[in-house]
């Protein structure tokens, strides 16, 4: 049986890695110690335990670390696993209907993390991680939760990104009612200034959902008399990701001819 000891390591050194998935290319023992709240000799201890064990590397001129092969390997595994290297297609298609950038997230606590689009950098990795509550795709994420969202609590406090940001747990309950009503979640300027994004779930045979697919672009190519045509899109493409993405077994049921 694990102790209270053996667990609190895990859970920093999970955390430790996690300090890399804000964009940062590498980071010093410094840096990652302050993000931790730990000392420098505890911070020291843990990574160079990752480090021995491939999932940090440290860089030999700065002395700063990285993320380490073990974790591209795991990366690549659960990439293909899920079967996203099949995906790209679809999603190519659906820019080029819509002349939008699309994307592919799934929820990881309290954000929602995108696994394959056109927001991503490849250089810096920036635009990885986007919060739930101001975000389509994060709506989608909540609106459809297995678990449901009645502990919207639980997401802690909900900043304020602009003007037009939901910041009231009550306020994002009901807007999550009208999501499921109308089959699509809305970003109208909540997370920045001149942005729109619609997204649609990509369900299970449970209709939980597994998967957020969003288009987004300005709310002059995005107009109001075009949302439903947006939407309409990207539900049909989220039918053929059902296919790519979802086991049989694990499948909504085709309707009969």
């Amino acid at each position: 049986m694990a102790t209270d000891d053996s667990v609190q390591s895990v859970r920093r050194a999970i955390g430790l890695l996690g300090c890399f998935g804000g964009g940062d290319a590498s980071l010093g023992l410094s840096d990652l110690a302050r993000r931790m709240g730990l000392s420098t000799s505890t911070t020291h201890r843990l990574a160079r335990t990752l480090a021995a064990t491939g999932f940090l590397e440290q860089e030999a001129r700065t002395g700063r670390y990285r993320l380490g092969p073990s974790i591209t390997e795991l990366g690549q595994l659960s990439f293909h696993r899920r079967g996203l290297h099949r995906i790209a297609p679809e999603l190519a298609e659906l820019a080029r209907i819509t002349s939008a950038t699309v994307d592919l997230a799934v929820r990881n606590d309290r954000h929602a993390v995108i696994l394959s689009g056109g927001s991503l950098n490849p250089d810096s990795g920036a635009g990885l991680r986007r919060p739930l509550h101001s975000t389509a795709l994060g709506k989608v994420l909540l609106a459809w939760d297995p678990e449901g969202s009645a502990d919207l609590e639980a997401l802690g406090p909900l900043p304020a990104l602009t003007g037009r940001t939901i910041v009231d747990h009550a306020e994002l309950r009901e807007e999550l009612v009208r999501v499921r009503e109308s089959g699509y979640a809305l970003n109208d300027g909540e997370s920045g200034d001149g942005i729109r994004t619609v997204a649609v779930p990509v369900l299970d045979r449970h209709n939980h959902v597994r998967y957020a697919l969003a288009v987004r672009s300005t709310p002059l190519v995005i107009s109001d008399a075009r949302i439903d045509w947006f939407a309409a899109h990207a539900r049909a493409c989220a039918r053929a990701l059902e296919v790519l993405l979802i086991p049989p077994a694990e499948r909504r049921l085709r309707p009969s001819a």
